[in-house]
C-alpha cells in the first residue's frame, strides 16, 4: 500500500467513522498532500520508511516557502494525527513525529465590539430593502444565538421554532445543539422570511434560510463581505468579521452576568 493511498484511507476515516467536516476534511486533505508530494518526490512511498529527518526535511522546507507559523503547525498537526492513525492500523510501529517539536503559532486574542459598535452595525441594514431585510435579519441572528458563519448560512427552515425562540445548530463534528433568539432576532427573521421580496429559492436552496439575491443559498465569503460592508457603513474603524461577533456576543453575555 502507498502513501498516498493511506492518506485517502485516513481522509476516508474522517469523513465516515469521525464526521469531519467538509472544511476540515479540505484541511486536511491539502496538508497531507503536501507531505505525501515531499515525501515521494524523495523516493518515500512506504510509510514504514519515514524517519524524523524526513519530516524536520520537509518542516524546512515549508519554512522556506515563507508559510505563517500557524500554517505550518496546522501542518505539523495534521501529519501527527496522520501518523498516529497508521500506528493505531498497525502500518508502522513508531510515529515520526513523536519527537518533533510543534511550533507555537503567535495567538491574536480575538476581536471584540463594544455594545455601541454592535448596536450601529445592527441598525445599518436598510430594512427597507430586500437586501437590508435579509442582512438585518442575519446580523441579529447571528449577535443574538452567538453562531458561526458557517452554522448561519447553513440554517434551514426546519431548524426554526420561532414560537419559542430558539433554533438547532449543526456545528462542528456534527454536533447538533440549541440557540436562542432574543425578540429583536426573532422579529428581523419574521420580517425577512415574510417579505415578498425575498428572491424564489433555488432548487438546491429551496430549504435555506438566508438566501443571495440568485435564489441560492447564502455563502460564508458573502457573509463575509456584508459583514465588512456594514461596517464601512456604519463608522466602525475596526475591522470586524462574522466570528468578531460570535466574540461580541460571548463577551456581552459575560459582561452581564
Amino acid at each position: 500500500m502507498s502513501l498516498t493511498t493511506d492518506v485517502d484511507n485516513y481522509l476516508h476515516r474522517l469523513a465516515n467513522a469521525r464526521g469531519a467536516s467538509e472544511h476540515t476534511l479540505r484541511a486536511y486533505g491539502a496538508d497531507l498532500t503536501d507531505l505525501a508530494e515531499h515525501l515521494c518526490s524523495r523516493g518515500l512511498e512506504d510509510p514504514k520508511g519515514v524517519k524524523p529527518l524526513h519530516l524536520r526535511t520537509w518542516l524546512a522546507a515549508l519554512d522556506e516557502r515563507e508559510l505563517s507559523s500557524s500554517t505550518i503547525q496546522r501542518k505539523l498537526s495534521s501529519a501527527r494525527s496522520f501518523f498516529r492513525w497508521l500506528l493505531e492500523e498497525g502500518r508502522i510501529e513508531l510515529s515520526p513525529v513523536a519527537g518533533l517539536r510543534q511550533r507555537r503559532a503567535r495567538r491574536h486574542p480575538p476581536g471584540v465590539l463594544s455594545l455601541e459598535e454592535v448596536e450601529a452595525l445592527l441598525a445599518s441594514p436598510d430594512a427597507s430593502t430586500a437586501i437590508g431585510s435579509r442582512d438585518r435579519a442575519l446580523f441579529e441572528v447571528m449577535y443574538s444565538a452567538g453562531l458561526r458563519a458557517a452554522e448561519t448560512v447553513g440554517l434551514d427552515r426546519a431548524d426554526l421554532d420561532l414560537k419559542g425562540g430558539c433554533l438547532r445548530v449543526e456545528g462542528k463534528g456534527r454536533k447538533e445543539r440549541l440557540a436562542l433568539l432574543g425578540e429583536p432576532a426573532q422579529r428581523a427573521l419574521k420580517d425577512y422570511l415574510s417579505d415578498a421580496r425575498r428572491p424564489k429559492p433555488k432548487a438546491a436552496a429551496a430549504e435555506a434560510v438566508f438566501l443571495n439575491s440568485q435564489g441560492g443559498r447564502l455563502t460564508t465569503r458573502s457573509l463575509g463581505r456584508r459583514v465588512e460592508h456594514h461596517c464601512t457603513a456604519a463608522g466602525l474603524t475596526r475591522r470586524a468579521t462574522p466570528h468578531t461577533l460570535r466574540h461580541s456576543f460571548a463577551t456581552h453575555l459575560l459582561d452581564k452576568g
